[in-house]
């Protein structure tokens, strides 16, 4: 049996001297899914470039805010703590702003 905690680690992420990266920590890994923690804090994807996973996504943000754009939709998502999407694997998407404070915390689940 594994155990964890989503927030574990992330304060000393945050207290680092330099800008921290973005933060993708696997939280838990089997052969047909991947449960992985982002910490994001004012993180974008960089210009014009787009996830193309061969896996599905769901994604849900934990705290803070974020702009996910899906191509082929005409606006960026804007989510919120508790808000989810389900992307299906090849469809392309990005990050297009991260809220800094509070950091940006997502859950994702990458399945076949």
């Amino acid at each position: 049996m594994e155990h964890g905690r989503l927030f574990e680690a992330i304060r000393e992420v945050l207290l680092a001297d330099a800008e921290p990266e973005e933060e993708f920590t696997d939280l838990l890994r089997r052969d047909a899914f991947r449960i992985e923690r982002i910490v994001s804090r004012g993180h974008a994807s960089p210009p014009d470039f787009w996830y193309d996973q061969d896996r599905h996504e769901w994604v849900m943000v934990v705290q803070g805010r974020a702009g996910l754009r899906i191509e082929g939709e005409d606006e960026t998502r804007e989510l919120g703590p508790g808000d989810w999407v389900d992307i299906p694997a090849r469809v392309r998407h990005r990050v297009e702003w991260t809220q800094e404070d509070p950091p940006t915390v997502w859950l994702a689940i990458h399945y076949r």
